[in-house]
């Protein structure tokens, strides 16, 4: 495994790390998402992603049963607050009240007296940014995170949050967007103003909701069992990618991944962890195996010509769009 700084901060984290959006507490069993953990662990992952709205909480109290019994000080572990976790009003966004109550259940859940990152899952616009950024100062200040971050931000609430994090004595070091061969929307504003406020990326979804492993093909139904299939593992998400022009196209990569010694899903999160500004890339698992394989893309390079011959077959099925970086449809 090889280990990057978060953003233009002191910690390192390892540039893969592992996210359970849609598999503990839902999707898979108990016991194979401890597997997933354990083969996260044994690959040399230390840095875990979770957020208290995955799987209504569950996903957070998997997390921490798995790593309870792990050195605390060897592990990076982040979570998130601002989606709905209760039926009351002031059970979601990033007022002070949902952030300070947030950590707590958080904490609790995740079995431990801290976390290294606390991310604002999405922008909130009905809360002033001031009273969002002095409830993270507050939660950094008594010792329950050591860092801050957010998620699907644009370069506009970035650069907006940034000065306030200094003044505030906060160290605002990172982002958490969707980027991938097919979605690479934070490549033209985001990417530029993180470079230069000194923010890191922490990518989600580099396979295309998997789309990129090349196991979907076009005008054939998508295999059983799989994600595409599978409403409460991320279809909604998916169906974005399932179309005949993007999946033939897709194809078209597998000679340029046998010719890089990679499986499919190797190359897509080596070819994100090309960026400089991305710090790491999270892959989830529902298979040991599947964790096992992800991580050889670790430490990979990809050369020019590579990466040249990836865009001309990709290019014109790829979004671009800045617009498009904060979607309040996504949930990673």
């Amino acid at each position: 495994m090889e280990f990057r700084h978060l953003g233009r901060s002191g910690l390192m984290v390892s540039e893969i790390s592992y996210g359970n959006w849609i598999t503990h507490g839902s999707q898979v069993e108990e016991d194979a998402a401890f597997a997933c953990v354990r083969a996260a662990l044994d690959a040399g992952i230390t840095t875990f992603d979770t957020a208290d709205v995955y799987a209504g909480t569950r996903a957070e109290d998997v997390l921490g049963r798995a790593l309870q019994n792990e050195r605390r000080e060897g592990l990076e572990i982040f979570t998130k607050v601002y989606w709905p976790t209760g039926p009351g009003r002031n059970d979601r966004g990033l007022s002070r009240k949902h952030i300070m109550e947030s950590i707590n259940g958080s904490l609790r859940r995740l079995r431990t007296d801290y976390v290294d990152l606390y991310q604002a899952h999405r922008y909130d616009h009905s809360t002033p940014l001031e009273e969002t950024m002095e409830a993270f100062a507050d939660v950094v200040h008594s010792g329950k995170a050591h860092y801050i971050g957010v998620s699907e931000w644009t370069a506009a609430q970035l650069r907006a949050a940034h000065p306030l994090a200094r003044e505030l004595h906060i160290p605002l070091v990172s982002n958490q967007p969707q980027y991938s061969m097919l979605w690479r929307v934070i490549e033209a504003e985001v990417v530029p103003a993180s470079e230069e406020l000194g923010i890191g990326q922490i990518v989600w979804s580099p396979m295309g909701q998997g789309v990129l492993s090349g196991k979907y093909l076009p005008g054939q139904p998508p295999p059983a069992g799989s994600r595409a299939t599978d409403e409460k593992s991320g279809a909604s998400f998916i169906s974005r990618f399932m179309r005949d022009d993007v999946l033939t196209r897709v194809q078209q990569l597998k000679p340029l991944a046998e010719q890089a010694g990679l499986s499919m899903a190797q190359l897509a999160v080596a070819w994100v962890l090309q960026n400089p500004n991305v710090s790491s890339a999270i892959i989830g698992a529902s298979r040991p195996e599947q964790v096992q394989d992800n991580v050889k893309a670790a430490g990979v390079k990809l050369e020019a010509e590579l990466l040249k011959a990836i865009d001309e077959i990709i290019d014109p099925i790829t979004e671009r769009d800045a617009a498009k970086t904060e979607s309040p449809a996504q949930r990673p």
